[in-house]
């Protein structure tokens, strides 16, 4: 599951039992080379779906992390490319690998932002945001999007019911939420309180028009659905030609 390169089992165990923020701190040296940064190959088939959608002129990584997210943007955007995080460890990492990206240290849930970016993305942060958490989060996106942008994340199919992958990630969510009784500070990573009935419907409550395209390139399922969908919100208005 990890690299040779990625965090030692007591390094886990330190950032676990840290806050979110001091968390990736720690974690942030090693965060490449460990599963939960967002494969390449997602990056790539996210930059290809979103191409046709263009073309975007600024574009706003949320939650940027170490800044895979970047590469995306620079791929689909003529203009400037800016990450967000709350980890300076996180925000370090990144600005060794995109030098010329302006990076912002700022909670997600009060984006500094004026309405100046076409494109926002997001990549594997969302389980971050408890569900009451999540409308603050869509707002703050929607108020840093010029009229007519666009809010783009890719959203994997849930797991099959009753599955080895699903009692794994209700599994975890539990081990998180008793963790989260007995231990302070609180670590907020869920994986099942982001399911696509409600992201739309708060997505739709903040302002956006939502579409869902399939990541053809990632593959389907049995039953014919697409392993990952590209949910797009679009910010109502005239979009602005770069």
């Amino acid at each position: 599951m990890f690299s040779p390169e990625g965090p030692s089992f007591p390094a886990l165990v330190r950032q676990a039992l840290s806050s979110v923020e001091h968390g990736y701190d720690l974690l942030a040296t090693t965060f490449d080379a460990t599963p939960f940064r967002t494969p390449d190959p997602v990056l790539d088939a996210v930059a290809k779906t979103l191409e046709p959608l263009g073309p975007f002129d600024s574009g706003l990584d949320v939650c940027c992390g170490t800044g895979a997210g970047l590469t995306v943007l620079r791929a689909v955007c003529a203009g400037r490319t800016v990450g967000v995080d709350f980890s300076a460890g996180m925000l370090a990492e990144a600005r060794r690998a995109h030098p010329a990206a302006p990076l912002v240290r700022a909670d997600a849930l009060a984006l500094p932002f004026a309405p100046v970016f076409d494109l926002a993305v997001s990549f594997g942060a969302f389980g971050h945001f408890v569900p009451a958490a999540q409308r603050t989060l869509f707002a703050g996106v929607h108020a840093s999007l010029r009229p007519g942008g666009t809010f783009a994340f890719p959203l994997p199919a849930p797991p099959r019911v009753g599955s080895a992958p699903y009692w794994t990630l209700w599994g975890f969510d539990a081990a998180m939420r008793a963790r989260n009784l007995v231990w302070r500070p609180p670590f907020v990573m869920y994986y099942r309180t982001f399911r696509l009935a409600d992201v739309r419907r708060r997505l739709a409550d903040t302002g956006f028009a939502v579409e869902l395209l399939p990541i053809r390139s990632l593959g389907t399922r049995s039953d014919g659905g697409p392993r990952c969908r590209l949910v797009v919100a679009r910010k109502s208005g005239r979009a602005e030609t770069p």
